[in-house]
């Protein structure tokens, strides 16, 4: 059986008029409306019940084939689609009413209507039967204001106009002073016109970042535009509005990013201009998103003298498993013009890794790597805004490093490192390429069954330790370079340390310890005078060698308590009690001669006379140090103290008294040589620290002590001070350090942008504060990506009474006095800090001043301006060879972070 869409359409608004009102017999006689019902409650059709029912109405009569199957299913004419294929359900406040000459659903008040995946919400709706359509609109009351602007809502994308019309059938829509949002921008229409569920095109739309919808600070008026949801937006005419003023910031047409997950695009270079190398783009390339776990961004800078730069940049993550970043820069500088006398080129690189392993991916096993190599002048000389706070490092440093545990009795442990320490003022480079270690946990082979180790017999215990390492020293110039090979040395070192510990007298606890140590090499040199050339003259020998010795130790210790109270009997003191806690400790070394390894040759004259007769050991290159030849025995002593105390709590409610830390340590530590011919003593060692003001400043100090006198040459002389006129000890040199963190309470919390610069600091092994400045780059989100964006609220126009502000400071003093010099060695303070003097306006700086030779060190000025959708941040270093400043305005969202002006000032060139 057919049936038209006609008898479909009548025959729903039929049953839902049923529905409504009840009886059949309440349809007014006359007009085309009913009375309205009040409901509140959903109402649901399913339009395959309304056909079955309009079948047995109409008595349609029902063919059967042979085998007793309905005709009708197997019609050859194909029914049209249905009108509606799915439930209906909708509702609304005040009533829900049908007018059946026009044939129209009206809902009225709070109406919604759900029909698959779409929904609608609005003050009125009326469904039109006769067109397919769905209008939903406002309702305005008695005084002409309108509320209950409609919700359209298909899928994920939700439109809030002021009233929208819908086609079922085509799934087109009309949508008037439509509002939504896209990936993090807002779109603001006039009239929008829905194709499908993936296409939109807009008239007069206006196109924003800005939290404030209603006086956004700026928007895009796109006339005519094309809108993909979550893909993209392409406009033709659009320019832009600053708070409803236009500009002539725009374009003939233009293209916006929607995607909310991250994809391949260009990403737009910095114009600018360098006094040494003209106009120049930077930081301009291509992003790759090549999956979820892993992606490229490839940035380049050319400048017009010829100078260029190279940027890869990679971060992997793979969850639970492990995460990090790869990174490579290159610049190829050029100064000057060719045929100058000063002309020259200057390539410099550096290549940065690191790789974190989580801990539960593999609980034996463990990878990691932090590197940081290159050129030693690449901070020195790179112009990268980025690289500005790293330009004081002195020292590059990595680590690659595998271990494995293999769980057992006994347990074993390996590992596989590969180091490298940079000094970037001596260009000199030290590698360590591989170092493998494996050693086997302790043996208690006297323990009784049950485990509990009493005694000194039960307490001894062995291991084994084994280490090889290639050491590679080499300068920068040679480095990836064939010659770096030339001077490497190999080792291998097996340790067998024997120790045991047990408790003497009940009070002392007593510790000895013996250590075996085999070395092997497969390089030895050999010493001779040749008399042709009148000097000593050094060869190498390659072959396998080693060398075996041997020490023992032993330690006694105690722990004493003191206690000092200033309770008084009716009276409670600000201090209450002191506690004192010493530890002291007597040790003993011996150490025996190993002089069989050492040989002498004798230094001649022309006439075969001895001059001098000269020792040296076959060992002496070897990594792990040559065998000791001089027979030492010393006994050390050591003193450590603790310090705390107990004060009243300035809480009148508090029961307890609180305790606080006056002296974290105080230690004391010399040491005498009972081998020794003369100046047996050692010097006295002192060092302490504590942390006072609710631990927000860290003192650290230190000193050194000689007890013995000076000549008039300023050489140490085996007689004691006080014996020479002077006091028990003479002071050779001191240090104190300090570093005070605060900040007021209504600073808040640390930003993303400011934690991303102190990595990079970290990263190119830099100090984690920002005292030596900030790393920077206005233009790269990496660095300026802020948490607080998407709680961003409309300023207060009454500001704290507290300003918010941090600081932070570093002060460092150094005294030597060992040849009678009596100077300052070095004495300086640094400082960074930064306060929001008023709403949304940030200062900060980073400096210091050397007290000792009078002027300030690196010095950095930061100006930050929220302007709410905007940033605006100026960075300038007001002296010093590197001076220069750099502005930079532009929109936070990621969206539109390439809409941006920025200017800069590099340093002067230096002649």
């Amino acid at each position: 059986m057919r049936i038209n869409n006609f008898q479909i359409l009548f025959t729903l608004s039929f049953t839902i008029f049923i529905n409504m009102v009840g009886l059949a017999q309440d349809r007014p006689k006359s007009g085309g409306e009913i009375k309205p019902v009040k409901s509140a409650d959903s109402i649901s059709v399913n339009i395959r019940d309304v056909i079955e029912t309009k079948e047995k109405d109409e008595g349609a009569t029902t063919l059967l084939t042979e085998k007793g199957q309905d005709s009708t299913k197997i019609d050859s004419i194909k029914p049209k689609p249905e009108f509606l294929t799915d439930v209906v359900t909708y509702k609304a406040k005040d009533y829900t009413s049908f007018n059946n000459k026009e044939q129209k659903l009206y809902l009225y008040n709070e109406a919604e209507i759900q029909y698959e995946d779409m929904e609608i919400k609005a003050g009125v709706i009326v469904i039109d039967y006769n067109k397919n359509e769905v209008y939903a609109g406002r309702i305005k009351d008695s005084l002409g204001n309108y509320s209950q602007n409609p919700i359209f809502k298909q899928g994920a994308q939700i439109v809030e106009p002021d009233s929208i019309r819908f086609n079922i059938d085509t799934e087109k829509a009309l949508i008037f002073n439509s509002r939504t949002e896209q990936a993090g921008g807002y779109f603001d229409s006039e009239i929008s016109k829905k194709e499908n569920d993936s296409v939109y095109f807009v008239k007069n739309a206006k196109f924003t970042t800005s939290k404030n919808r209603e006086d956004p600070e700026y928007y895009f008026l796109l006339r005519k535009a094309k809108v993909v949801p979550d893909e993209k937006v392409a406009t033709g005419l659009t320019n832009m509005f600053i708070y409803g003023v236009p500009t002539p910031i725009g374009l003939p047409f233009a293209y916006f990013p929607l995607t909310k997950k991250q994809t391949s695009g260009v990403i737009f270079p910095s114009f600018g201009e360098q006094n040494q190398r003209g106009y120049f783009l930077q930081n301009g390339g291509y992003y790759f998103a090549i999956s979820d776990y892993v992606d490229l961004a490839v940035l380049g800078d050319y400048y017009t003298n010829g100078s260029y730069g190279m940027r890869l940049e990679s971060k992997y993550n793979l969850r639970y498993k492990f995460s990090g970043n790869l990174g490579f820069r290159y610049e190829n500088l050029i100064t000057s013009e060719r045929g100058f006398s000063d002309y020259a080129k200057n390539t410099i690189y550096n290549i940065r890794w690191s790789h974190n392993q989580d801990p539960k991916s593999s609980p034996n096993s463990r990878f990691s790597a932090s590197v940081n190599l290159g050129s030693s002048k690449y901070y020195q000389n790179s112009i990268n805004q980025i690289n500005a706070p790293s330009f004081l490092n002195n020292t590059l440093s990595s680590s690659i490093s595998y271990s494995k545990t293999f769980q057992g009795e006994p347990q074993v442990n390996m590992s596989a490192t590969a180091t490298h320490s940079q000094n970037t003022n001596t260009e000199t480079i030290n590698m360590t390429l591989p170092t493998l270690q494996a050693s086997v946990s302790r043996i208690f082979p006297f323990a009784s069954e049950t485990g509990s180790k009493k005694g000194i017999i039960q307490n001894i215990n062995f291991q084994y330790s084994f280490r090889a390492e290639n050491r590679i020293a080499t300068q920068d110039s040679l480095f990836f370079k064939k010659e770096m090979w030339d001077d490497a040395r190999s080792g291998i070192q097996h340790s067998i340390p024997l120790s045991t510990n047990f408790k003497l007298f009940k009070y002392f606890s007593l510790s000895a310890s013996s250590n075996f140590q085999e070395n092997w090499t497969f390089r030895t040199i050999r010493k001779e005078y040749d008399l042709d050339l009148d000097e000593v003259v050094t060869t190498d020998h390659n072959g396998f060698d080693a060398y075996r010795t041997y020490n023992f130790s032993t330690s006694i210790g105690t722990t004493l308590y003191g206690m000092f109270n200033f309770e008084k009997e009716g009276k409670t003191p600000k201090i209450q009690k002191i506690r004192h806690v010493m530890r002291p400790s007597v040790s003993y070394n011996i150490n025996p001669s190993f002089d069989r390894y050492y040989d002498s040759f004798e230094v001649v004259n022309a006439d075969g006379d001895v001059l001098e007769e000269v020792e040296f050991t076959r060992f002496e290159e070897n990594i792990f140090g040559s065998p000791n030849k001089t027979y030492s025995s010393s006994i050390g002593l050591s003193l450590s103290n603790n310090f705390e105390a107990k004060v009243r709590d300035k809480d009148s409610t508090a029961t307890e008294a609180k305790k606080i830390t006056l002296l974290n340590n105080l230690n004391f530590s010399t040491s005498y040589n009972l081998a020794g011919d003369s100046l047996n003593w050692s010097p006295v060692r002192m060092t302490g620290g504590t942390q006072i003001l609710n631990d927000k400043l860290t003192i650290n100090f230190g000193a050194v002590l000689d007890p013995y006198a000076l000549d008039n040459n300023n050489r140490r002389i085996d007689k004691f001070n006080i014996d020479n006129g002077g006091s028990l000890f003479r002071l050779t040199s001191a240090n104190l350090t300090m570093n005070y963190n605060l900040n007021n309470a209504s600073f808040g919390g640390e930003d993303k942008s400011r934690r991303n610069s102190r990595e990079e600091n970290l990263r190119s092994g830099g100090r984690a504060d920002d005292l030596f400045g900030v790393a920077q780059d206005f233009a790269d989100q990496t660095f300026n990506d802020n948490e607080q964006e998407e709680t961003e609220t409309k300023p207060s126009e009454l500001y704290r009474y507290k300003i918010p502000w941090n600081l932070r400071l570093a002060y460092a003093l150094n005294y030597s006095n060992s040849i009678r010099q009596n100077e300052i060695s070095s004495h300086s303070l640094m400082f960074s800090g930064d306060i929001e003097f008023a709403p949304r306006w940030t200062v900060g700086a980073s400096s210091g001043y050397d007290l000792k030779n009078k002027g300030f060190t690196y010095t950095q000025l930061r100006f930050e301006r929220d302007l709410l959708s905007w940033r605006m941040n100026f960075s300038w270093v007001p002296f010093s060879t590197r001076s220069s400043w750099n502005f930079f305005i532009g929109i936070k969202s990621s969206i539109l972070k390439d809409i941006k002006y920025e200017k800069r000032r590099q340093p002067d060139q230096q002649l």
